[in-house]
């Protein structure tokens, strides 16, 4: 009778849960077999958990990516990714479970058969309990054999009834636990979604915020920060001669605390990095690996010795002009001189479109001084006679320079038409996860520019070294343009500007005025994120007497450009800060 009152009680609750027990082993079945979807960290998660343990990433990757509205700790760019990549996520989670109820749905029909059969087991053991009589073996049986079947056959049945409504009565037990799983899992998706919302939201304003600002820059300073790239002389590549990059380190500006901001390489970075090219020759690479590792989807075809007319020098035949390229030191390793053989005829045969037009002989072309050169030059050019970079049969527009700073950049990145053959790559001979491992593992590192604080002033010994004041001026200009972008217009470079221009004392009080309280010194300044992959600073943060901030990569370097004193700049994505 107590095996019989819990199965009764069961089967009431069995009225209410029975149907969800039903759609749950579906749930559980159709979870298996899309396991594929569950993080690496939710493998050893039970099934009816696995959703949850997704879900609950999801939730951490959001939270680990909210931006704050006074310091933004990652780049925009990076974060419009992780916004998107987790969107996906929750959106495939999402269909799922939509496919999951779907499936549950189509089979509803099966619940008639089972709660019958239920309703039935329980029947027929509550019969055989109130109504069997315990005499009725003996009378029937012929025989002692007979009589010890019968009772067998009984107490079998009886037995199996009992297992029956007991696993029943424990499936329906355990379905609504499963159907709070199942609405937790919902819930809990719900959550992660408004709260991925509510990022990309403030994500869009603060989009909003920088592109306002950066594109508010009048003309003037446009100008302005053109002018200061243009008067550093940064060569194109290595046909100016000798790069004159100086190492400010070693540089005592008579003051202390200074802050030195270090650009990594020069432009243009696309193509053939010549001092990679030097590293890589040097690290047993042929001049074929090195082309393959600098351009993608090409071949190495062999084309005809065309004519070229060749400005101030008449026509010459390509292998001709080839003896006269200088742009790579003629003492350098064979190998990477064979590349740079192979890279200015590929660009020669592109840029002249096989001979119909000229070839200027200086940077904005490719140097060529007349004479052959002789030696290891000729050497490699021989050696390479007629070969060509093609994509699709076409030589290509094989660029080339001097310094990447350990990281190659496709020709769309810097604002070139889009190109097949160029591409983003970590110049680099192993991983990378800090400055040091950059510093260490670039191919390119023996380039003088590879890592440089690039400009100065006549003053503190010719050194690009700022002091405490000067930075704080950056900072306080960039956070007045944020809080109001129509002082932008003032906020050019005070040392070269006119008197529509402010003053560092003048921005601190502007700042003032509008509730924040301005830096008058800044006593630390740092990269605070950067992508190892791509090579790019993505945050700034800087500490001083009022307070700490942190800024993206591009607004800080937009201002410092626009705000530093002497022709001091930055002059690439990636960057950071030394101190002495």
């Amino acid at each position: 009778m107590v095996m019989f009152k819990k199965a009764k009680r069961h089967t009431v609750y069995g009225k209410h849960f029975l149907l969800l027990g039903i759609f749950f082993s579906a749930f559980v079945s159709f979870v298996f077999r899309f396991s594929f979807f569950v993080y690496a960290d939710c493998a050893n998660a039970n099934n009816a958990e696995s959703f949850q343990c997704q879900i609950d990433q999801i939730q951490r990757e959001i939270d680990q990516i909210k931006p704050a509205h006074d310091k933004n700790k990652a780049e925009l760019a990076s974060l419009r990714v992780k916004l998107s990549s987790l969107n996906a996520k929750i959106n495939s989670l999402s269909r799922q479970l939509d496919t999951v109820e779907k499936n549950l749905e189509d089979r509803e029909a099966s619940l008639a058969v089972r709660q019958q059969l239920f309703e039935e087991k329980t029947k027929r053991h509550y019969m055989v309990l109130r109504q069997q009589d315990p005499l009725a073996p003996f009378l029937l049986a012929d025989t002692a054999t007979d009589l010890l079947q019968q009772i067998a056959i009984r107490s079998r049945v009886i037995a199996q009834d009992q297992q029956d409504i007991v696993k029943i009565a424990q499936d329906i037990n355990d379905l609504e636990n499963d159907k709070q799983t199942l609405t937790k899992n919902r819930s809990s998706l719900q959550t992660a979604q408004s709260s991925l919302n509510k990022n990309a939201d403030f994500l869009a304003g603060e989009v909003a915020k920088v592109e306002k600002y950066i594109q508010g820059l009048t003309q003037k300073q446009k100008n302005l920060i053109a002018a200061k790239l243009a008067s550093l002389h940064l060569p194109t590549s290595l046909g100016a001669g000798p790069l004159l990059c100086t190492d400010d380190r070693k540089i005592d500006p008579g003051f202390s605390p200074g802050f030195a901001f270090y650009t990594y390489g020069i432009p243009h970075r696309v193509g053939l990095n010549q001092y990679g090219a030097y590293g890589r020759a040097k690290a047993g690479q042929n001049y074929r690996d090195i082309l393959n590792a600098y351009y993608q989807g090409v071949s190495l075809d062999k084309k005809e010795n065309i004519t070229l007319s060749v400005n101030g020098y008449g026509n010459l035949v390509m292998e001709t002009y080839l003896l006269g390229i200088a742009e790579m030191p003629g003492d350098w390793p064979l190998e990477a001189l064979k590349a740079q053989a192979v890279a200015a005829r590929s660009y020669a045969w592109s840029y002249t479109n096989g001979g119909a037009k000229s070839i200027c002989t200086t940077q904005a072309c490719q140097v060529y001084k007349g004479s052959n050169r002789g030696g290891n030059w000729e050497q490699a050019v021989k050696a390479t006679e007629g070969e060509v970079l093609s994509s699709g049969g076409s030589p290509i527009t094989a660029w080339y320079a001097s310094t990447f700073g350990g990281y190659e950049l496709a020709s769309a990145d810097i604002g070139w038409s889009p190109t097949s053959w160029t591409k983003r790559m970590r110049d680099t001979s192993g991983d990378v996860g800090s400055f040091g491992d950059l510093n260490n593992l670039s191919y390119d590192k023996d380039s003088p520019c590879f890592y440089a604080a690039q400009g100065f002033r006549k003053e503190y010994n010719k050194s690009a070294w700022l002091k405490g004041d000067e930075v704080a001026d950056i900072v306080n200009s960039l956070k007045l343009s944020k809080a109001d972008s129509g002082t932008q217009s003032h906020l050019s470079q005070p040392d070269k500007s006119d008197s529509d221009t402010w003053d560092q004392g003048r921005v601190k009080r502007e700042l003032s005025s509008r509730g924040t309280t301005p830096y008058n010194s800044i006593s630390s300044v740092s990269v605070s994120d950067w992508d190892t992959g791509m090579g790019k600073t993505n945050s700034v943060s800087v500490s001083g007497d009022a307070g700490s901030d942190t800024f993206s990569g591009d607004e800080f370097k937009t201002f410092f450009n626009l705000r530093a004193p002497g022709n001091i700049q930055i002059v690439g994505p990636l960057f950071n800060i030394e101190r002495r």
